[in-house]
């Protein structure tokens, strides 16, 4: 029985360290795709906040010459925010160039500024959704994260307990098992010598039985011995007695 119980604390045993090690790549597992995630995010929101500043100093550009009084003076140089090149337009210090003629000429300044500074601003918004909801995500994703973490740690610290539980089980088990082991053998022996005195017991009673009646017999004969030696000496005092009673006094 106790063998038994040993043997299923052991599968119990491995099946728990092997849950850990399993939780254990689970979370550095995740531990590494959170920091890609975050990587990731850090980049796009770099890039996109740097395309957003192309975009509204390309719309402050434009509005130096279309539409002036919307101008903002930055004491910044009066090319673009780096790691952005525009190769194809050239800066000019007068009004840019006239659009390619399948656009159409402008009819206007207000005209020809329109639908420029509105798709610029489409883009502009585009890339706030866009980072708003790349915020979003992220944050999502840290507290699912975090979540991920604490149930993680109370599992792996239920897990050990559980294994430190089990363990001590079985130490004790075996011990008792040892022990058992121990006290049976030494039962074995002592059994063993029982069995021989008993033995050797049988031996005697069969030999009293055997001769029982014989001796049976001789102890009745001297019984009858005794009686008849007695009977003899009883005789004799009494002869004695008479013959004393018959010499006449002097």
């Amino acid at each position: 029985e106790m063998e038994g119980a040993i043997k299923t604390l052991t599968e119990e045993i491995a099946a728990i360290e092997a849950g850990i090690t399993k939780l254990d790549k689970a979370v550095a597992e995740a531990t590494e795709q959170r920091k890609q995630e975050n990587a990731e995010y850090k980049d796009l929101k770099a890039t996109d906040g740097t395309a957003k500043e192309v975009l509204l100093w390309a719309k402050n550009r434009l509005n130096k010459f279309y539409n002036p009084k919307l101008y903002k003076s930055t004491t910044t140089t009066s090319s673009p925010p780096a790691l952005f090149q525009v190769s194809s337009v050239r800066r000019h210090k007068d009004a840019p160039p006239p659009p390619p003629e399948t656009y159409g000429a402008y009819s206007s300044k207000s005209e020809e500024s329109t639908g420029v500074i509105a798709m610029l601003d489409r883009l502009t918004a585009d890339l706030d959704k866009e980072m708003a909801e790349a915020q979003r995500e992220e944050e999502l994703a840290q507290q699912a994260y975090a979540e991920m973490m604490a149930q993680s740690a109370k599992r792996r610290a239920t897990d050990a307990q559980s294994l430190t539980q089990h363990e001590s089980t079985k130490a004790s088990l075996e011990q008792d098992l040892e022990s058992s082991k121990e006290k049976k053998a030494s039962t074995g022996k002592e059994l063993m010598a029982t069995m021989q005195y008993i033995k050797s017991l049988h031996g005697e009673c069969d030999w009293l039985v055997q001769y029982y009646d014989v001796r049976k017999e001789a102890r009745a004969s001297e019984r009858d011995s005794l009686m008849k030696a007695k009977a003899v000496l009883s005789g004799a005092d009494f002869s004695l007695l008479q013959q004393h009673a018959a010499v006449p006094s002097a």
